[in-house]
């Protein structure tokens, strides 16, 4: 930040360095370091603000690469809560609860997407893959939401979520995300058969994709699994419409994308140098 001072014509002249009086220099250290403050909050409150409002302009590339660190560099209970609430986030504007089950260990993407999916994820490539599973508070449902850290940068992730939208990819039932089980909880049996609704997000200011899946804790079959974005609309009368499960699993996802978002903001001002 530059600030320049304007003196009229008929001001005297400035006192040399070594004539400054003593008050006067104290005031303009004070000023200096003022500005060099607001300087830096200014910076920082705009990377911040960037990540936070998930706007779609193109990240600075360091807090973009950034950003890819947070599989590593952040806590799992940051990105993953063990409790989501989502207020109004149910159907009918009821006040949701979700509780984390169990984590997996970060690994890579096989065997976590339908084939399909997979190749269609594949331009963006797979740095690491992060997940989770959440039970709703009655543990009747069940939701897997995960974290794809790709390899691609801005440009990339734009296309690939440009093609999402013109091919409405996320509504294709051949391109679903695949559970993850977790032995002795509610989502013991949570497999591919047992899958209701989905949601798949692809992040443009970030190098992520956000992804749910939802099914029903008791392990029934669900033989036409719908769309969350289509589950959630009124008077959708489909299984999963009807019991919620695209409320979980778009509830879950737009929560946890928050929570990237958050980590990602903080992790980016940190970065240049704001602590």
């Amino acid at each position: 930040m530059h600030i320049a001072a304007v003196l009229p014509k008929d001001a005297p002249k400035p006192a040399e360095p070594d004539e400054e009086p003593q008050g006067r220099s104290l005031r303009r250290t004070i000023i200096a370091v003022a500005c060099a403050i607001l300087g830096l909050g200014l910076l920082a409150g705009s990377v911040a603000g960037t990540w936070l409002s998930g706007g779609d302009e193109n990240p600075d590339q360091a807090a973009y690469e950034t950003a890819r660190e947070l599989w590593h560099t952040a806590e799992v209970g940051t990105l993953f809560p063990r409790t989501l609430r989502g207020e109004a986030a149910g159907p009918g504007d009821a006040d949701r609860t979700w509780k984390r089950i169990g984590v997996a260990g970060d690994g890579d993407c096989r065997r976590a997407f339908d084939p399909n999916l997979a190749k269609a994820l594949a331009p963006v490539g797979c740095e690491r893959l992060l997940r989770a599973t959440y039970a709703d508070a009655t543990g009747t449902h069940v939701t897997t939401v995960g974290m794809l850290f790709t390899k691609a940068g801005p440009e990339r992730m734009q296309a690939l979520r440009a093609r999402f939208a013109d091919e409405d990819l996320g509504e294709r039932k051949d391109l679903l995300p695949l559970p993850y089980a977790v032995p002795g909880t509610p989502a013991a049996d949570f497999g591919k058969r047992q899958r209701a609704s989905w949601t798949v997000g692809v992040v443009t200011d970030a190098p992520v994709v956000v992804y749910s899946v939802s099914g029903f804790a008791d392990g029934r079959e669900v033989s036409d699994p719908q769309p969350a974005q289509t589950a959630v609309r009124a008077g959708q009368t489909t299984a999963p419409a009807q019991a919620g499960l695209g409320h979980d699993a778009q509830g879950i996802a737009d929560r946890i994308e928050s929570k990237l978002r958050s980590q990602a903001g903080e992790a980016a001002a940190e970065a240049g140098g704001v602590k």
